[in-house]
C-alpha cells in the first residue's frame, strides 16, 4: 500500500476514475488517498478472513489480471504499429528513390541535342 502523489490524484480525478471513492480536489485536505498494489491486495486477503473479504479479493485480483492483459495488448499493438511504420517508411523511401531516378532520366532527355540531318552551310 502506498500514498498517491497530488499529481497522480489529480490525474485520476481528471479522467473520471472512481469518482465515488476519490474526493474532489477541494475535499482532500492534508491527506492523499492510499492505494494497494496487486501484492498488497493478496496480503490483505490473508489478514482479513471473512467471506466478503475473500470475494472482494477475487474481484480485485481479476481486475488486476484484466489490467495486465490490456497493457500487454497495448504493448503488442504498439510493436505492430512500429513495424508498420518502419515498412511504410521503407516503401516511401523506395518510391522517392524511383522518382529521383525518373527525374534524373528526364533531365538527360531534356538536354539540347544535335540536330538530325544535313546542315547547309
Amino acid at each position: 500500500m502506498f500514498e498517491l502523489t497530488k499529481k497522480e490524484t489529480i490525474d485520476l480525478i481528471s479522467i473520471g476514475v472512481s469518482q465515488s471513492v476519490i474526493p474532489t480536489n477541494y475535499n482532500f485536505g492534508a491527506s492523499l488517498p492510499f492505494v494497494f498494489t496487486e501484492q498488497g491486495v493478496s496480503m490483505l486477503s490473508t489478514v482479513l478472513n471473512s467471506k466478503i473479504a475473500i470475494q472482494m479479493n477475487i474481484i480485485i485480483m481479476r481486475a488486476f489480471v484484466r489490467l495486465r492483459e490490456l497493457t500487454t495488448g497495448y504493448a503488442e499493438l504498439k510493436r505492430q504499429l512500429e513495424d508498420y511504420q518502419l515498412t511504410t517508411t521503407m516503401q516511401i523511401a523506395e518510391i522517392l528513390d524511383i522518382i529521383n531516378e525518373m527525374s534524373a532520366r528526364q533531365m538527360e532527355i531534356d538536354k539540347p541535342r544535335k540536330p538530325i540531318g544535313f546542315l547547309q552551310s
